[in-house]
């Protein structure tokens, strides 16, 4: 089993009480702006990375007709338990289970930081993906990654202690309302996965550095100053 898949899970469990609970992690505070911008559809999708489901069902929402997969095998079935999608594979994102351009839309969301080898999933996500087809990306904005904010106050500077740049391995456990996360993954600068994207013949047609919907906490009010996401669409270069 590989490092990232053997993490995932590990704390499978950690996961799906974390991102169901209400409003408990930043997904929620963004979720409008998330949905904006992916926009309705019809077409089939695909989420690569879906954990308990819930950025499927949003797809699922918008009218695509979605599969989701995932390496790890209680997500897949947490996603289903969940009625999250209308398809479900347990597959990760080095061999998708799927024909060439099978997908109107590749859903990548906040997986590809948690991928040692960004480059391969970005050729594997081009091949499944179709001619006219979007992939979207979101990720941890890699700034975030690198710094920290030096107080808990609204206003607290943004610190940088070490370099932007390079690849780094990272681990971190956050705790909040009676649950725990283990996070784990590979931090690295936006330079890397413009290169990997480049290679695979994707080019960027859509970013956003979102703030959140609402910013009612000291925390959100921090990050309407710092992105602390990056929404990325895609297509394949004619």
């Amino acid at each position: 089993m590989q490092q990232d898949e053997k993490h995932w899970s590990d704390v499978a469990a950690q996961w799906i009480a974390w991102a169901r609970a209400p409003g408990h992690d930043a997904f929620w505070a963004y979720r409008k702006g998330l949905v904006d911008f992916i926009g309705e559809g019809s077409g089939r999708a695909l989420e690569v990375g879906c954990g308990e489901g819930r950025v499927s069902r949003e797809l699922k929402a918008l009218g695509y007709h979605v599969t989701a997969t995932d390496a790890v095998a209680a997500m897949v079935e947490a996603a289903r338990e969940a009625s999250s999608a209308d398809d479900y594979h347990v597959a990760g994102l080095s061999d998708l289970p799927f024909d060439d351009a099978s997908f109107d839309l590749v859903m990548a969301y906040n997986v590809l930081m948690d991928v040692e080898d960004v480059p391969s999933a970005a050729h594997e996500i081009r091949r499944v993906l179709k001619p006219e087809g979007t992939l979207f990306v979101s990720l941890v904005h890699p700034f975030r990654d690198r710094g920290r904010f030096a107080g808990r106050a609204p206003d607290a500077p943004f610190v940088i202690d070490g370099s932007y740049y390079g690849r780094d391995y990272f681990e971190g456990e956050e705790a909040r309302d009676g649950l725990t996360m283990h996070f784990a993954g590979w931090s690295q600068p936006l330079e890397d996965y413009m290169a990997a994207f480049e290679a695979a013949g994707l080019a960027i047609t859509g970013l956003r550095e979102p703030i959140p919907d609402t910013a009612d906490t000291d925390q959100l009010r921090q990050w309407s100053r710092i992105p602390l996401f990056l929404w990325l669409k895609a297509r394949i270069l004619a």
